[in-house]
């Protein structure tokens, strides 16, 4: 399958995301890399790998990155660890842009936002102050339909399997992919448990814009374990 999108959808600059690799890169409190200058290294090494665009988390690591890549960069804000924590309010989005992001990634499931505000009156007020894209990070199919309702520019299955709407997958939730393909007009951006080039490259066939993969190129500990446990499995 193929998407059905047209690259109208998207502003000029950000068409060169479309069949392309986003590399998210982001670190846990408390890890030897989670620092701005480290964050900004890997968007570099990435890019130069090919990503089309980076993903980044907290003001600090979206202010240096935008300083070192030339390539669309959605940041976000994670504020605590449940619930509706991805960019939870407006006012966070709104520092998000400050900080240099080019598209916005908020929590985009129905659940109720911190600040009070609808999906939709966060999208509009956020456009209207700073004129940036939104992603919405979405859960299942409803979400999805409900993020494009309320204006989102593309949409994520970011959030699949984590908000009990759907099972945690061992790998990508490519039926989400397709499904949201084949209904929404916005882009599609498969995201969440791809963990190798045949997984992305699958996403990308079931109809995904673009593809996004953090954990399997930019979380060295994560990695590393993955091998450990095979050793000792063996």
């Amino acid at each position: 399958m193929t998407s059905a999108h047209v690259d109208v959808s998207l502003p000029a600059r950000f068409r060169a995301l479309r069949g392309g690799l986003v590399v998210s890169c982001q670190a846990y409190p408390g890890e030897p890399l989670r620092h701005p200058e480290s964050m900004a290294r890997i968007a570099q090494s990435a890019v130069t790998g090919g990503a089309v665009g980076i993903r980044s988390q907290g003001l600090d690591d979206i202010r240096a990155i935008a300083q070192v890549v030339d390539v669309p960069q959605i940041g976000l804000w994670k504020v605590g660890n449940e619930g509706v924590f991805i960019t939870p309010t407006l006012d966070h989005a709104l520092a998000v842009a400050e900080a240099g992001a080019d598209v916005v990634a908020i929590d985009g499931t129905r659940r109720p936002r911190p600040d009070g505000l609808t999906l939709a009156e966060t999208i509009a007020r956020l456009k209207a102050a700073t004129g940036l894209l939104v992603m919405a990070d979405t859960g299942s199919v409803d979400d999805a339909l409900a993020a494009e309702d309320a204006g989102a520019d593309i949409v994520g299955t970011t959030l699949s399997g984590y908000t009990g709407e759907r099972p945690v997958s061992d790998g990508p939730d490519l039926e989400l992919v397709e499904i949201l393909a084949s209904r929404l007009t916005v882009p599609v951006f498969a995201e969440g448990r791809i963990r190798t080039p045949t997984e992305a490259r699958a996403a990308l066939d079931a109809g995904a814009y673009s593809v996004v993969v953090g954990t399997a190129i930019t979380h060295p500990s994560s990695i590393t374990s993955w091998f450990v446990d095979a050793i000792t499995e063996a």
